[in-house]
């Protein structure tokens, strides 16, 4: 077996081993790597939402400034390299196994086995240290103070994007208990940047700034102006820096290139001096998959990784904004712990058909239930058992009427969503 499927074998075994709380095991494997998150210049992310796409976006501003940049996401949508990036590319899987073939040994001699998130996080650390990386983007999975990247003790700059009700049977039911834990990635006198606009998760973050001694930074939304917005691309105008086009696509794409905007001047207060051109420019080359992605033409099927109900009002304006109204065939697949009573009240207006699938994931909604809340609101819908079947099924019916397919939901679909369509 070669080193590459060696490596993904052990990955995907690592998947068994769950959820765990705390940070011993990853501080271990850490340790044992010679600490090399704290060789790092690190920015460290959290939020409910517009995660990815602001890596994407700053990752991109970064590359185009001349630095050598990883970025570590989750979920992994294309493949096992896709949550390392280097300069905006998925990370070299030779390396990447090198890597991997350094932890095991680690994990071997481990009574308390790592969780799969603690090893690739421990990974990335180490992976962007060999690279020689100038500046590491590294995206939260869940929460903030006892998720496993939370080892960071000195990052350049602390992000959280935003603060809504998700993973509430974990993070807690109001804005102010979810805001309390992604607060914990705020450490002493190192600057944070809050890209939100609720009070009460406001007014959390800022007393944990305080008590930390670090600078906290907002976002202006009235220095954000939105010119045009189409299919085709979104041009912005923020304060001092012109027009800018943004190749991401969605309605709140604006508002997340509004929080990178203001986190590279807060980086320029820093000591990180970034070009306006190295701006314009990374933002109109930013790519990202499963973010109100076009991934065919003729009709439109487009896929938005939005699973949560801010996700899903957010991708529901973009469809009218970018459709005029017109209604599109909606494929969705949602976790069990997913507020699904909401969706059909914010697509109804949009839904030509819902269909629902499920794909081979323990976690997922039964496709039978989460059809049985678009026919409560009078919306008409199609489940299915097998998820090939259900693709299928949606694109024939959204060419047979010459209206987009949108694909909404958890982004561990995303793979299995575009297999299915390479095969048609």
């Amino acid at each position: 077996m070669d080193k590459g499927k060696s490596t993904e074998l052990f990955i995907e075994n690592a998947a068994s081993r769950g959820r765990k709380p705390g940070l011993s095991r990853v501080r271990y494997l850490a340790e044992k790597l010679g600490d090399p998150q704290d060789s790092l210049r690190i920015i460290h992310v959290s939020g409910t939402n517009g995660k990815g796409s602001f890596g994407a976006m700053l990752t991109s501003i970064l590359t185009e400034a001349g630095l050598r940049t990883g970025w570590f996401s989750s979920p992994a949508l294309t493949g096992v390299t896709d949550s390392f990036r280097i300069d905006g590319k998925e990370a070299d899987m030779g390396v990447l196994a090198e890597v991997i073939a350094d932890i095991i040994p680690i994990d071997d001699e481990m009574s308390d086995k790592p969780t799969q998130f603690e090893m690739l996080t421990a990974a990335a650390f180490e992976l962007f240290r060999r690279e020689k990386c100038d500046i590491a983007v590294i995206e939260c999975g869940l929460g903030g103070d006892l998720d496993s990247t939370n080892i960071i003790t000195s990052p350049l700059l602390s992000v959280i994007t935003n603060v809504c009700p998700d993973h509430t049977d974990v993070l807690g039911k109001t804005t102010a208990e979810i805001a309390s834990h992604k607060a914990g990635i705020i450490k002493q006198e190192r600057p944070v940047l809050f890209g939100g606009t609720d009070d009460a998760a406001l007014a959390v973050i800022k007393k944990a700034a305080d008590d930390c001694g670090s600078e906290l930074f907002t976002v202006d939304y009235d220095r954000l102006k939105v010119v045009s917005e189409t299919i085709s691309g979104t041009v912005i105008d923020f304060g001092g820096y012109g027009r800018m086009t943004l190749s991401l696509l969605g309605a709140y794409q604006p508002y997340n290139a509004a929080v990178v905007l203001t986190a590279v001047e807060v980086l320029g207060r820093y000591g990180v001096s970034i070009s306006p051109k190295a701006v314009a420019d990374g933002l109109s080359h930013a790519q990202w998959h499963g973010r109100f992605e076009v991934l065919r033409r003729n009709p439109y099927i487009i896929y938005d990784g939005a699973h949560n109900p801010d996700g899903v009002a957010l991708a529901a304006e973009s469809i009218r904004k970018y459709f005029g109204g017109r209604k599109v065939v909606l494929f969705m697949c949602v976790m069990a712990d997913k507020d699904r009573r909401s969706y059909a009240d914010v697509l109804g207006d949009i839904a030509e058909l819902a269909v629902t699938a499920s794909p081979d994931i323990p976690r997922a909604l039964d496709s039978r239930v989460l059809a049985e809340e678009f026919e409560k609101k009078g919306i008409p819908s199609r489940s299915f058992d097998s998820f090939g079947e259900g693709v299928r099924y949606a694109v024939s019916y959204a060419k047979k009427l010459g209206v987009p397919l949108v694909a909404l939901g958890t982004l561990y679909m995303y793979p299995y969503f575009i297999g299915e369509l390479n095969e048609l």
